[in-house]
């Protein structure tokens, strides 16, 4: 079970690091991609190594035992040596000597983790008292070897450390973000931070408490290697979210928009721009392009019928909205919704009517992220009854006109 659990995690956590990377290979300049995709790669390695059977068969194929917990914990603090520098980074910001005094710090940062983790791997060396191996319950096998207890002290101590500077650093800089993706972001990788402490907690409660006497296997063992997997992953996806949570909203507005797209260009293909060269070969690519073009067009289809539609169909749409007591985020989807309707059908039959609306556009923020979402609901109740209404409405006050 502890196989496949943990392969899965490290599956999940390549695939993540895989995402950071080639996000940096497009973006070589970027020093803070680079360096998370480098501190990040850790997660997958520790996932690999705490398999039971992975563990056991890099031990067989050294020769050592329990050498694989060493590159373990060595990819550990490889993700804290990147937090630390990332972490000095972040507080550094500023002219250029700031920066030198942050390359500064940080070379001095690396190099004291490195002496410490070599000190920590030297007395793995010394204090390992036999040749048995154990996945899963090392710390407390060696509890009483006063080598291992410095060496995993020494670990502890270095990825505690970090995470508690994360932890405490990331939500200060999310206040200061709104409700961006990076925002949430940062609180997930907070979140990370603090329940990685909390198997810091439980590492070191174990190791007083069997000096003590007392058998804690299912705390060492048991819970602490569990909240240090979930907060892997939630570290993993604080790193990610940035990136991933905009195309995936994008992809959710592509889904929503796309019905309104495809049946208001189907009046007016010369507003349409060709697809990407990827988007027939994955369907995945161009998220964000391709929901803010079928935005634009719609838009640009929008300002294209203004002059098609009579000041009444906005009258008519707000009053049936007002009296079915809609809030103004759907009131404004159901009036725009209608005017676009009407717009298409009168330019179709190359009606102008005299006086035109001034605008059938109602803009509800200079946000972006929410003007995409106003036209998502536009596109929700594009067929909506009441737009029904409105349009027989607009259809029988035309008809009674007529001579």
């Amino acid at each position: 079970m502890f196989d496949v659990l943990y392969l899965a995690f490290s599956a999940v956590a390549w695939a993540i690091v895989g995402y950071k990377a080639r996000a940096w290979f497009r973006d070589r300049g970027n020093t803070d991609l680079g360096l998370t995709a480098l501190m990040t790669s850790g997660v997958p390695i520790v996932f690999l190594f705490s398999a039971p059977s992975v563990y056991r068969a890099f031990d067989r194929l050294t020769g050592v035992a329990n050498l694989a917990m060493v590159f373990l914990y060595s990819a550990v603090v490889l993700f804290a040596s990147g937090a630390s520098v990332l972490l000095l980074r972040w507080t550094s910001r500023g002219d250029e000597a700031a920066h030198a005094r942050a390359a500064a710090r940080s070379r001095w940062a690396v190099g004291v983790l490195a002496v410490t983790w070599a000190t920590a791997i030297v007395c793995f060396a010394v204090g390992r008292p036999d040749d048995v191996e154990h996945p899963r319950d090392f710390s407390t096998a060696y509890a009483n070897a006063p080598g291992v207890v410095a060496f995993l002290v020494l670990y502890l101590a270095i990825f505690g450390t970090s995470l508690a500077g994360l932890g405490t650093l990331c939500p200060r800089y999310a206040a200061q973000l709104g409700r961006s993706w990076l925002a949430k972001g940062l609180r997930t990788l907070a979140a990370g931070c603090w329940l990685g402490l909390v198997y810091c907690a439980c590492k070191l409660a174990g190791f007083v408490l069997t000096w003590a006497g007392h058998d804690v296997y299912w705390l060492s063992n048991g819970v602490a290697p569990m909240s240090a997997s979930v907060a892997a992953l939630l570290v993993l996806l604080g790193f990610s979210l940035p990136a991933v949570g905009p195309r995936a909203a994008a992809w959710r507005r592509l889904r929503r928009l796309g019905p309104l797209w495809r049946e208001v260009t189907a009046h007016a293909p010369e507003v349409t721009i060709g697809e990407s060269r990827w988007t027939n070969r994955w369907p995945f690519a161009d998220l964000e392009w391709r929901a803010n073009r079928q935005m634009a067009e719609i838009r640009d289809i929008q300002r294209g019928v203004r002059r098609h539609v009579e000041p009444a169909a906005l009258e008519i749409a707000r009053r049936k909205a007002e009296e079915a007591f809609l809030d103004e985020h759907r009131l404004a989807a159901v009036v725009e919704a209608a005017a676009l309707r009407r717009g298409l059908a009168n330019q179709q039959t190359g009606h102008v009517p005299t006086p035109h609306a001034d605008s059938v556009v109602m803009t509800v923020s200079a946000d972006p992220a929410e003007e995409h979402e106003h036209l998502a609901r536009v596109a929700d109740v594009y067929h909506d009854p009441m737009v029904d209404a409105v349009l027989a409405e607009l259809r029988e006050a035309s008809a009674a006109r007529r001579p």
